[in-house]
């Protein structure tokens, strides 16, 4: 008879020496494992016509309610206002201007597209010497706790300043309305730029800072390797929301300064008692400004996916 010991901590069952060897051919006719088949990927549903027809109509259909309030209220208003002009009145007078947008007769005579693009060469110059000054700023201002308490007084004094305060400043040292105008955006579209990429610097994990302190890195390779990409997405808030101050600005300074630009086109024209061109030009700023506004947004988009 076969004898078995049994391993107490593994309940396993040892057999005997004398026991006969299991033969290959017995060892050949157990049944494999049997695996289990992968079960097939799911599919996306499909989506029919209808539902694809019904998402567009509840994204199209609320802006288009908006506006056609806005514009019934407008018709309204010029109805019982003998000087306000008609929403059909601004439509001829925007046609006539978009004619012949490039005309030029003169410094002082220029066409809608002239003054448009010297608005945004001025918001174009001031916004990035801002964001050259404001972004490396804000990196130290983050970064280092002397710094954010040497400067954070100086910020909380300056950045409530009206934009134009600082106007009448770039006049006195420039002696010039150009300069003047690009360095009032300057000063006013640095504040969102600095606060934002310092926020951003302090709100990185501790964690992150405390590897690269032990891997001995040097503050450059701090800045670029662990602190840019995550402040990227705060930094860009700060941009967005700089340019938004910028093109602000430029119109009121332009109404101020004279020469070209689309503030002072809409400061002529109200000189020149033409309301329909005065509210075509305030609808004209607003689709810029949204135009802007959008770019930025759909780059953070982006940033803050890759991130």
């Amino acid at each position: 008879m076969n004898t078995a010991t049994l391993t107490p901590g593994l309940m396993a069952v040892r057999p005997d020496a004398d026991a006969p060897p299991v033969k290959e051919t017995e060892m050949a006719a157990a049944p494999a494992p049997q695996t289990q088949a992968p079960a097939p990927a799911a599919t996306e549903p499909s989506v029919s016509l209808g539902e694809r027809f019904g998402n567009f109509i509840r994204a199209v259909l609320p802006p288009l309610l908006g506006f056609a309030f806005v514009i019934g209220v407008w018709a309204l208003v010029a109805m019982n206002s003998s000087d306000f002009p008609s929403p059909a009145k601004t439509l001829d007078a925007a046609v006539v201007l978009f004619s012949d947008p490039f005309y030029s007769n003169g410094p002082n005579d220029q066409g809608i597209g002239w003054n448009i693009l010297s608005s945004l060469k001025r918001v174009a110059i001031g916004f990035g010497v801002a964001a050259l000054v404001g972004i490396p700023l804000g990196f130290i201002i983050g970064r280092f706790a002397f710094m954010n308490s040497m400067l954070e007084p100086i910020i909380s004094i300056l950045r409530p300043v009206s934009p134009l305060a600082w106007l009448p400043i770039g006049l006195m040292v420039f002696k010039a309305a150009d300069p003047a105008s690009t360095w009032t955006i300057f000063i006013c579209s640095i504040w969102p730029m600095i606060l934002n990429t310092a926020q951003g610097v302090q709100r990185v994990p501790q964690d992150y800072l405390n590897v690269a302190r032990v891997l001995n890195l040097s503050e450059m390779k701090i800045i670029t390797k662990i602190l840019f990409p995550s402040v990227l997405p705060y930094m860009l808030t700060g941009i967005r929301l700089s340019i938004g101050t910028a093109w602000l600005v430029i119109v009121a300074a332009e109404m101020l300064v004279g020469g070209t630009g689309v503030g002072y086109f809409v400061w002529n024209e109200w000189n020149n008692l033409s309301l329909t061109n005065v509210i075509f030009a305030v609808l004209l700023i607003g689709v810029v400004g949204m135009l802007l506004d959008l770019m930025f947004a759909q780059l953070q988009k982006v940033v803050t996916y890759v991130e």
